[in-house]
């Protein structure tokens, strides 16, 4: 179980890469660089099919380029969602490359449910271990709570049989976040009761200090931040909300153990289309947008390095 674990093969990854930087698949039709459009044109005429062919060529490229960088991707699976049938075959192969280029794959799909359905969605997503064990191949899902506490124990159920992972979402990095997610029941807001439940599951699986059950919370709520990762000492993080969302490096410095362990940040436009803003526009252009997605990643991981115990990996 030690090998397979989630949380073990999550480690190993960051180490091996000596980065938490984490590099979300956000591709988004009208901001594509022309080459790729126009070679999804040739292949198709179907719109579906030609935006389609354009999210996978994007995505597989610019994971050919964070893959000797980065431990891990995610795919935000809404993007290909919208596309219909063309976009989920997409999405999987998509999947199925990042996990052929030897990353840990988060899947973005924010599911949750109950009983049988939970576990249906749960086995479909997570492959774990072994990438042929789920038709989406994915190490680990972000998974919404809010129907309770059964809601998230099927997904735990099969994450710990496939040795997969889930991020449960706490605090997320949204300026409405705060409408249910700070009410207050019992004397603690709505947060800290399901940081509870997460950290109680969590500690359950953990091998190592860490569970395979983890957490989505927010860079853009640092005091948050801080507080959580006290609350949750067994929870691997996933943290969104670092460049476009205006979290910084020094925001996301209490996500992590004195070793650089305990987190994952995540940036999504600020790789994938890099080329678009300042300073790689004038630099790379669109011509040069593999580039400049490169030249963005090794910031991140140099911004993380300078300023959190992720410089100790």
């Amino acid at each position: 179980m030690t090998v397979s674990h989630y949380s073990v093969r999550l480690n190993a990854a960051i180490q091996a890469k000596r980065t938490p930087a984490l590099v979300g698949l956000d591709p988004r039709l009208d901001w594509l660089p022309p080459d790729v459009m126009a070679h999804a044109r040739e292949l198709h005429s179907d719109p579906a099919a030609v935006a389609a062919a354009a999210f996978e060529e994007f995505c597989v490229r610019l994971i050919d380029v964070v893959a000797p960088l980065v431990p891990a991707v995610k795919p935000q699976a809404a993007f290909f969602e919208e596309l219909g049938p063309d976009g989920c075959l997409a999405l999987a192969r998509v999947m199925r490359y990042a996990r052929n280029s030897g990353l840990i794959v988060i899947c973005d799909g924010k599911r949750g449910d109950i009983g049988t359905t939970a576990e249906a969605y749960a086995r479909a997503y997570l492959a774990g271990a072994d990438p042929q064990a789920a038709p989406w191949h994915a190490d680990a899902l972000t998974v919404n709570p809010y129907l309770g506490r059964d809601t998230l124990e099927p997904f735990v159920k099969v994450a710990t049989e496939r040795g997969a992972g889930i991020y449960v979402l706490v605090k997320t990095s949204n300026p409405g976040s705060a409408s249910f997610q700070d009410r207050q029941a019992d004397g603690q807001s709505i947060y800290r009761h399901v940081a509870q439940v997460v950290e109680e599951l969590s500690e359950q699986t953990a091998v190592d200090g860490f569970g395979c059950v983890g957490a989505v919370v927010g860079a853009t709520y640092p005091q948050e931040l801080a507080e959580l990762r006290s609350a949750m000492p067994h929870v691997p993080l996933l943290v969104p909300g670092y460049g476009s969302q205006g979290g910084a490096a020094a925001d996301v410095g209490a996500a992590f153990t004195a070793t650089g362990l305990g987190a994952l940040v995540n940036n999504s436009r600020g790789i994938n289309f890099a080329y678009r803003s300042a300073p790689y526009a004038e630099q790379f252009g669109a011509k040069q947008w593999e580039a400049a997605a490169e030249a963005a990643t090794r910031r991140m991981i140099a911004d993380l390095a300078e300023h959190t115990s992720a410089g100790v990996l």
